[in-house]
């Protein structure tokens, strides 16, 4: 079985629809799909529960914890994190399954946007390398159950680049696949900041990351920076 886990935040207007693309997608194994959710006050609630999934309030936001409530309840052998807003190929049940099968125990998708931008289509290009610089949430994550356990799952202390700090502790335990289809995201941040703007934002954040600046110090950045942000 694959636990499907979604974190959320007032995302009544993608749930829905996700949900449904996700029950429709093509046989590969039995599927679960757990949505974590962060304190929405909008419909989010209950047009899941209403679709069927299983639903997890968290005690407080931030994606590392709610992805760690809903990988507490999950059955699945294999774990499968995917937001809100991105959109899994027909098929990636079996293309999960079948990388599983070959001895990788977590991996991840290549990127697309909903938008065709050029400065877009260049930043998703680059996902394709094996390289964990380049390892984000947006492009989902699976990982077998037992070993994301045995890490203790997601740094809850991370606000942003939780999905970085998982990636490289995954790779010094075990192999990590970059399938070479694609999920699809929305670029929404994008419209709302402008390409350019927000990618500069981002580049900036990810190296105040990497040269130690505290998290405290990122988080302020993000509210203060990027406009209808969900953290």
């Amino acid at each position: 079985m694959i636990s499907i886990i979604i974190p959320v935040l007032n995302e009544e207007k993608n749930i829905g629809t996700l949900i449904d693309h996700l029950n429709n997608s093509s046989a590969g194994c039995l599927t679960e799909i757990i949505v974590a959710d962060g304190g929405s006050t909008d419909r989010t609630i209950e047009v899941a529960r209403a679709k069927g999934a299983i639903l997890m309030k968290c005690n407080r936001k931030g994606r590392g914890v709610q992805m760690n409530k809903g990988a507490s309840v999950a059955k699945g052998e294999i774990l499968y994190f995917l937001h809100a807003d991105t959109t899994t190929p027909k098929n990636f049940k079996h293309l999960i399954t079948q990388t599983y099968k070959k001895g990788y125990k977590a991996g991840c998708f290549r990127l697309r946007f909903d938008d065709n931008h050029w400065v877009l289509r260049i930043y998703t290009w680059f996902t394709r390398f094996e390289t964990t610089l380049v390892r984000f949430g947006d492009q989902s994550l699976f990982v077998e159950k037992e070993l994301f356990d045995r890490l203790g799952g997601f740094d809850e202390s991370l606000i942003v680049m939780e999905d970085q700090e998982i990636v490289r502790r995954l790779k010094k335990q075990a192999q990590f696949k970059v399938l070479n289809e694609h999920v699809v995201t929305s670029s929404r941040k994008y419209r709302d900041n402008g390409v350019f703007r927000l990618q500069f934002i981002f580049v900036f954040i990810f190296m105040l990351y990497y040269a130690g600046v505290r998290q405290q110090t990122l988080v302020h950045l993000y509210k203060s920076l990027i406009n209808n942000l969900k953290i």
